[in-house]
Formats: structure tokens, C-alpha cells, sequence
């Protein structure tokens, strides 16, 4: 690990000198210091940000609830008014990691953690080509091993998905992410926060490198989600272990039910691309549909039928309708 300066921001505006490069910010440090390990990242200063009073609150506002950036995984999982009224993003969150993770992780920090893609999360020198690392050097999981990798969105720069379970929740609660900068505050669908490759190129951006809308100096300050009366949600995160490991496939759904039909739903799938991917195609179809597995799991099939799936994960396309189909379920009983 090489030397770096730190200090401690009290308030927020003391945070906005981070620059991305050589400068960055640090709150539960379960990310950041696996980048110094790994020599994805080497900035000349931290600023420790998990001090600022006030950014870990979870509270209801009228019809809204908010939480802060500092919030932990494990405080919003056990918080009863995010049980009560969003328990999609509960679930999500005490579902991620381990216990001991969960009490450092924020919720601010665990959005933007790095993918889990295998030739991304190796130590430096790298010996084959990633473009998230080394520019110009190429996709090795393009043509080798890609089966936890991306069925949407993705380019032949890059294939990596974005993993984090809260994320997931939060897209289909239509939640908003409230950023701080030197410009002000302004704030943001959490579903558009991040993007995949193709929209980054869309954007004249770099399809490996530009995975948020975040600008140069903005850090999260904290989500505002919607309460709807009726609302019922679900997580469904298929993993090859129940304990600390990343989603091959998740999903989130949220429902509405009026005489035991769907009056609205809200669906979004985690880890089939660089962002939580909501199926508003889908949702549309479930209107008016039973919330059983006979009515929605043929809609889901139908829905994912635009998938890309790669050399090896082929099975990510009928694990997710599936996984989407349970979350309905369970989320209606």
C-alpha cells in the first residue's frame, strides 16, 4: 500500500473536494481498502466522510421515508419503519455480505462498489487485459469466463454487471438518490444512477470506465423513497450459498393487490447488467394478472426474450425470469 494524506470531513461541503482520482472518499472502508489491496485504486488522499452527523438517519416524512448515506446494511434491514414499508430493501440488505460486513457497509457505499468480475478483482500487475484497469487493454471475460456476467447493456469493451442487493430493491421502489456537489444538491432516479456500457457510450463516455451519473466531487448524501398504502415486496437473490455471496441472479419485485389481480407492479433484476435492470415491459403485462406462478412466469419468459447472453451464461435468462416469478409471488402472499 502506498503512503496516502487523510482527513476527516465534519460536514458535507468538506467532502466536495474529492476529485475520483486523486482524491476519495471513505466511509465503511468495506470497499475502498479492497481497491488499495488490489491496486485498483492509489489516491494521494482520503477523506473519511462516516463522521458527518446526521447522514445515517432512517425516518418517515409524511409519505416518504429517507436514509442516509451512512445508514449500514444491517441498521435498514432491522429498522421497522423500512420493514413495515419497504421490506424489498430489508430483505435486500440483510441478505448482502456478512453480519460483520453488514455493520460497517453503508448504504451509500455499497451502490457503488466495483464489480465482481474475476479478471476486475485481481491484484495488480494484471496478467491478461481489463479495460476497467488497464484502458485499451481489452475484455478478457468477452470470450473467457463469463458465466456471472452481463445479459444486458454490456459492449465488447466491457461485459461486467454491478452487484450490489440494495441497489436492486431500491430500483423498484422507485427511490430517489440525493447527491451533493460543489454545484448544490440535485437528485436522481436510483434506477438511472447507474449506467450500462452501451448507455455510457450513448453518453460519449467510456464504455468500461463511466459506470454512474456522478460528477467529479459529488458524493450520495441519501435515498427518499415513496410509501404506498397496499404496496406489498419481495427479494429473491439466487446464490450458490446462503451465506456472503454475490447474486448469480436477484430480483425485486413490488405489488399492489385489489381483488386478487396485480394493480400495479414494479420488477427489477440484479447482476445481469451494469446496473439493476427494471423490466417496465413486464410490469405493464402483469396488470390485471393473478399474482401466481402460472400468470407471471410466461409473461417473464416473454419479457426477457431481448436478453444477450454470452458464451456461458445462457442460464442467467431462465434463472432470472424465474427468480422475477417468485419475488411476484412472495411479495402478493
Amino acid at each position: 500500500m502506498r503512503n496516502f494524506d487523510y482527513a476527516v470531513a465534519n460536514r458535507v461541503d468538506e467532502a466536495f473536494s474529492i476529485d475520483g482520482g486523486q482524491t476519495m472518499a471513505i466511509a465503511g472502508g468495506t470497499e475502498l481498502l479492497n481497491w488499495f489491496r488490489l491496486g485498483i485504486a492509489a489516491p494521494d488522499k482520503i477523506v473519511d466522510i462516516g463522521r458527518i452527523a446526521g447522514l445515517g438517519a432512517i425516518e418517515r416524512s409524511g409519505d416518504r421515508i429517507s436514509i442516509g448515506a451512512l445508514a449500514t446494511l444491517n441498521q435498514i434491514g432491522e429498522n421497522a419503519i423500512v420493514r413495515e414499508h419497504a421490506a424489498v430493501l430489508a430483505d435486500a440488505c440483510l441478505k448482502a455480505a456478512s453480519p460483520q460486513v453488514r455493520n460497517r457497509a453503508t448504504i451509500g457505499g455499497n451502490v457503488l462498489q466495483k464489480t465482481r468480475c474475476a479478471y476486475f478483482r485481481a491484484e495488480a500487475p494484471l496478467p491478461w487485459g481489463c479495460n476497467k484497469r488497464v484502458p485499451g487493454s481489452g475484455c478478457s471475460a468477452r470470450e473467457g469466463l463469463n458465466d456471472r456476467h452481463a445479459i444486458f447493456g454490456w459492449t465488447d469493451a466491457c461485459v461486467a454487471v454491478q452487484p450490489s442487493d440494495p441497489l436492486v430493491a431500491l430500483a423498484a421502489l422507485d427511490a430517489e438518490v440525493e447527491i451533493a456537489g460543489r454545484a448544490g444538491r440535485r437528485t436522481l432516479a436510483v434506477a438511472d444512477l447507474h449506467l450500462t456500457q452501451q448507455e455510457a457510450v450513448a453518453a460519449g463516455r467510456d464504455a468500461a470506465l463511466a459506470e454512474t451519473q456522478l460528477k467529479p466531487g459529488e458524493v450520495i448524501v441519501g435515498y427518499k423513497l415513496p410509501i404506498r398504502t397496499g404496496e406489498r415486496s419481495a427479494y429473491v437473490k439466487v446464490r450458490e450459498r446462503a451465506s456472503y455471496e454475490y447474486a448469480l441472479v436477484s430480483a425485486a419485485a413490488v405489488v399492489m393487490i385489489e381483488h386478487g389481480r396485480i394493480a400495479r407492479a414494479a420488477v427489477a433484476l440484479g447482476s445481469v447488467a451494469q446496473k439493476a435492470w427494471r423490466l417496465h415491459a413486464v410490469e405493464a403485462q402483469l396488470i390485471g394478472k393473478p399474482p401466481t406462478r402460472e400468470a407471471a412466469l410466461p409473461i417473464l419468459i416473454a419479457g426477457l426474450a431481448d436478453a444477450r447472453p454470452l458464451a456461458h451464461n445462457g442460464y442467467k435468462v431462465a434463472m432470472a425470469a424465474r427468480a422475477a416469478t417468485r419475488a411476484i409471488v412472495e411479495a402478493a402472499a
